[in-house]
């Protein structure tokens, strides 16, 4: 049962994202806060490490979403949607790819984690298309296209057929979600 609603929360929390609609962060922050204890239980432990962050990043997102202030009405701005430069967007690939081998390593050595290399690459790679996505930069779409295409494969191989699902709708959001944010940025 805690496993649907996650689900459920996840794919209305990404779906309000596609429309660059608010409540994308206090209802994925249910889901996230659930897949905290779900993926403890699956032994997917970066995967758990991540949805902790996630917990602080939908707060986080909320509140710049939100235009950076508690205030509201005409202290409020609307952040836009942008696209990075290229030199930090090479970067945070180079970052992404490094901090995957390095947290590979760490969950391969120290831990008994069921598949350290792939839960280590979607980690770390969530780490940053979340921090992209709180600052509404366009990018962060197609990091969610790699991560929830490597996502779908972990999670069917340590049976979460349900969790698994929802990566796959998470994939589609994301390729949804990347031309609706596109169309805006070219407005």
């Amino acid at each position: 049962m805690m496993e649907w609603i996650a689900v459920a929360a996840g794919i209305v929390a990404v779906y309000l994202a596609t429309r660059q609609h608010v409540a994308t962060w206090p209802i994925g922050l249910v889901s996230v806060a659930l897949y905290v204890y779900i993926f403890l239980d699956a032994k997917l432990y970066s995967d758990m490490i991540l949805h902790v962050f996630y917990v602080g990043v939908q707060l986080y997102g909320w509140w710049t979403w939100r235009g950076g202030t508690a205030r509201g009405g005409a202290g409020r701005r609307v952040l836009p949607v942008s696209n990075l430069a290229r030199r930090p967007l090479l970067a945070l690939i180079t970052g992404t790819l490094l901090g995957s081998i390095l947290w590979g390593w760490a969950m391969n050595t120290w831990t008994d984690a069921a598949l350290p290399w792939a839960d280590a690459f979607t980690t770390v790679a969530s780490f940053v298309a979340q921090f992209l996505m709180a600052h509404k930069k366009i990018e962060h779409w197609i990091f969610w296209i790699v991560i929830d295409t490597v996502a779908v494969a972990v999670y069917i191989l340590r049976d979460l057929h349900l969790t698994a699902g929802l990566y796959a709708v998470y994939l589609v959001l994301a390729v949804i979600g990347y031309r609706a944010w596109r169309r805006m940025s070219l407005q």
